[in-house]
């Protein structure tokens, strides 16, 4: 069977890895987020989720890698922002008064490295996304007590859907696995295209 490996230390892409039935080994991709996003040029939401995914995965490649490597990252682009992690509560707080009410769209990119034989056989990427609403109906007091749980400060647009935030959100209008933070339709597609059985992949039969 050939090795998965995931480019990256999101719980959430790992947990979905697991759920879809797949088994990845996780690297550590070596990435200055900001530095990446400042060096291109005319950047887009949907253009720096994907070249912050193919970034990733390009960071992990080594000769000691045999196998598929995947790459993920995720760019929320509202109200005419692309937005990453807030990392600080102050930025996050902000971020969820503005939200309540109105809604954002959330870009996954997502990158295959074809690597088997720890050579570099060739890559596809993809980009999936959706429209997220969110309720209006949340108070201070609940975007406080969010907040001070420190989940939304390293997830892009400072919510999620997998966890507490979900009570926050009224509907998703598109893929909600790329909202997560990967699209497993898309995995699937790229897996595929490069010339991979996806179900071989599939830790259990």
């Amino acid at each position: 069977m050939v090795a998965l490996y995931l480019a990256s230390t999101s719980p959430a892409r790992a947990q979905i890895i697991a759920d879809i039935g797949l088994s990845a080994e996780v690297l550590s991709p070596d990435v200055d987020e900001e530095a990446v996003v400042a060096e291109m040029t005319s950047p887009t939401a949907v253009s720096i989720a994907q070249h912050l995914a193919e970034r990733k995965a390009e960071s992990a490649l080594t000769p000691d890698v045999d196998g598929l490597v995947i790459g993920g990252d995720s760019v929320f682009e509202f109200d005419g922002e692309f937005l990453g992690k807030p990392h600080t509560a102050d930025v996050a707080t902000k971020r969820w008064k503005a939200m309540r009410g109105r809604s954002g769209i959330l870009h996954s990119g997502l990158c295959v490295i074809d690597h088997t034989g720890g050579t570099h056989r060739g890559s596809l990427s993809e980009v999936s996304s959706a429209e997220v609403f969110f309720r209006a109906d949340v108070t201070d007091d609940e975007i406080a007590a969010y907040v001070a749980t420190g989940e939304p400060l390293s997830v892009a647009g400072a919510f999620t859907l997998d966890a507490r935030g979900a009570a926050f959100i009224e509907k998703i209008v598109g893929d909600s696995w790329a909202v997560v933070g990967m699209s497993a339709t898309s995995l699937r597609s790229l897996i595929t295209g490069l010339g991979h059985d996806y179900t071989g992949l599939w830790a259990t039969r």
